[in-house]
């Protein structure tokens, strides 16, 4: 999944990147609000993380942008104004949580992890087509009643498949979801995933549509 993240402090931008990316998100980085706004306007994103106290257009006036636009992208505030005001006016803004620097990495993700199910079809943690199923707070995915622990990359991979179960995925559809805009991408990186997840799951989790992409079936 793509993640837009919106973080003038350097120091923080870059730990926070570095464990998203760790924790399977592509993620897009920027430092203020108008590249932050031109980036929602180019780039389809999952989730954005937005701080308050960007320099030129502050964080309330980028999140009052997005909303305006009408785009349906979620926002989770992360800041060091810790204010009720601050709270109540970024929920009231159309702010999908809101959450306070400093905080540990695991709470931002589980926090991810609620506004995604939100946005979902259900509160379930796990996404399943019936036959694969995929657990994002542990990165454990089954098929055929084999378990198994799967890298970031593949997480990724098999995410943006059973988000959306029968529709097929190109090469650069799974791309999107799994590299970040500075990230150098190898000419077989996706044939590499595909080929490792059906090793450790099975030959039949993945369908090859050949020339057009991959998918996962639809659940029965």
């Amino acid at each position: 999944m793509r993640v837009l993240l919106i973080e003038d402090d350097r120091m923080i931008g870059a730990a926070v990147e570095q464990a998203l990316k760790d924790a399977a998100y592509a993620v897009d980085w920027v430092m203020d609000g108008e590249t932050a706004i031109q980036a929602a306007k180019v780039e389809t994103y999952e989730v954005a993380l937005l701080d308050l106290g960007l320099p030129e257009i502050d964080g309330t006036e980028v999140l009052r942008r997005l909303r305006a636009s009408g785009r349906k992208l979620p926002v989770i505030i992360v800041t060091a104004r810790d204010s009720i005001d601050d709270r109540i006016g970024g929920l009231d803004l159309g702010a999908d949580d809101f959450l306070v620097k400093p905080f540990e990495m695991r709470e931002l993700l589980a926090r991810m992890r609620a506004v995604l199910r939100r946005q979902g079809s259900g509160s379930s943690p796990t996404l399943s087509n019936g036959k694969i199923t995929l657990d994002p707070a542990t990165r454990e995915a089954s098929f055929s009643g084999e378990t198994t622990i799967v890298t970031a990359r593949e997480f990724a991979l098999l995410q943006a498949l059973l988000t959306r179960p029968g529709t097929i995925l190109s090469r650069t559809d799974l791309e999107r979801q799994i590299y970040g805009w500075n990230e150098e991408i190898e000419s077989n990186a996706v044939e590499y995933l595909i080929h490792t997840l059906r090793k450790k799951l099975g030959a039949l989790a993945i369908r090859n549509v050949r020339g057009v992409g991959w998918m996962v079936d639809r659940p029965s």
